[in-house]
């Protein structure tokens, strides 16, 4: 099939959840034998540069430019209309033109989008077989986090919330197949009654690049991974900091957190003022810091689709301590394959006993480690994605 895959990060190279998904759908469906035009944004000159890799993986590629502070405006323009800002943030006039002309140049059998935030370039197309991957249901993280922020930001977060779901449902129409990453956010999609058939598949992980190696751990490291210019991380870490940390210091003197995601602000840099606690910024390779740690958390109280950071920490053999909402967004059963709490003080427990028992820790990491395998492999979600392709493809043939 000729196939054109627009997507709203540059995939490549995939190393945050916004790229991971669509590269690993770009990868396979190049490795099939389909002829695969990826149409998507870069943000800078180093991104666009870097993102070169991606030759190998595609017949060719169409990029747009979006800059600040042009892309920002874009966004409040659109505050008193009824379309989302976010899709404003997300529109190249360059990708736009460049999709059209490759369309009038080439057929192609299906068009495949991830994200509906870029889902307006091709949504009026007719003639290829159309298929959305929503990934995750943007209107519900929205709505998640106007309950978590004061007024105005709240209202303003309502308010995209509502205009999104509105454009979810209307763009879900305009595609002959809408799929997303898990069953909470399938159930989520289905719910909107399109009428239009739906779907899921997982997020995997490579579990040959996040292996177990020979380092040994530090009994008293405790470790946070995840981008901390991200609204749910940043929440998530301070509140550990405030609310469940020092438990376990009084607990259990020497331990330390250390959090290491990119571009931290300037209040979670300030946490590194805490005893015991250090903030990494970006590094070039999370694997070291995660082997090191006794366990990873991932305290969310906001968290919608799958959290990469958990499938990782799984796949290294490191236990992981998390919430049960950001638990719902991976094939696991807690207390089996990883531990999840509700409450702050059950979190603490649940993280001593796991830095006071080393058997009990080797127990659920090897846990965790075959569950990754059999659950989030690349390769099994692909051949799912294969079965959906394949009814879609049917269906509109």
């Amino acid at each position: 099939m000729n196939v054109l895959f627009v997507c709203h990060r540059f995939p490549f190279p995939p190393k945050r959840g916004g790229k991971i998904r669509p590269f690993n759908i770009i990868r396979h469906l190049h490795s099939a034998g389909h002829a695969v035009t990826v149409a998507s944004l870069a943000r800078s000159d180093e991104e666009a540069e870097e993102g070169r890799g991606l030759e190998a993986y595609c017949e060719e590629y169409l990029l747009g430019r979006v800059r600040e502070p042009a892309q920002t405006l874009r966004m409040v323009g659109r505050l008193a209309t009824t379309s989302p800002s976010s899709m404003g943030y997300f529109y190249s006039a360059e990708l736009a033109a460049r999709i059209r002309q490759k369309l009038s140049e080439r057929k192609f059998d299906l068009i495949f989008v991830h994200c509906s935030s870029v889902a307006p370039y091709v949504a009026s197309v007719d003639g290829p077989v159309k298929m959305l991957d929503f990934g995750d249901m943007d209107s519900e993280k929205w709505l998640t986090y106007a309950r978590f922020r004061k007024f105005p930001l709240s209202a303003g977060y309502w308010l995209e919330g509502r205009k999104l779901q509105r454009a979810e449902k209307r763009l879900a129409r305009q595609f002959d197949m809408c799929t997303c990453t898990t069953r909470a956010e399938y159930e989520t999609l289905e719910s909107f009654a399109t009428g239009v058939p739906a779907d899921w598949f997982p997020n995997g992980v490579d579990a040959e690049f996040f292996t177990p190696d020979d380092t040994p751990y530090d009994p008293n490291l405790i470790c946070f991974v995840g981008r901390m210019d991200y609204y749910p991380n940043q929440k998530a870490v301070r509140d550990f900091c405030r609310d469940v940390l020092p438990t376990i210091q009084a607990a259990r003197p020497g331990v330390r957190l250390v959090v290491v995601g990119a571009d931290p602000t300037a209040q979670i840099r300030q946490l590194s003022e805490l005893p015991g606690v250090d903030v990494t910024g970006s590094v070039p390779d999370v694997r070291p810091w995660v082997r090191k740690a006794a366990l990873t958390v991932a305290p969310l109280s906001i968290a919608r689709g799958t959290q990469n950071k958990i499938l990782e920490s799984m796949a290294m053999g490191v236990p992981v301590v998390t919430t049960p909402l950001a638990a719902e967004g991976v094939d696991v059963v807690p207390g089996e394959h990883l531990l999840a709490s509700q409450t702050d003080e059950e979190f603490a427990e649940l993280t001593l006993r796991l830095l006071n028992d080393q058997d009990y820790r080797k127990k659920l990491a090897d846990a965790g480690r075959r569950r990754v395998l059999e659950r989030h492999d690349w390769a099994n979600s692909m051949r799912r994605l294969d079965e959906i392709l394949h009814k879609t493809v049917l269906a509109s043939s």
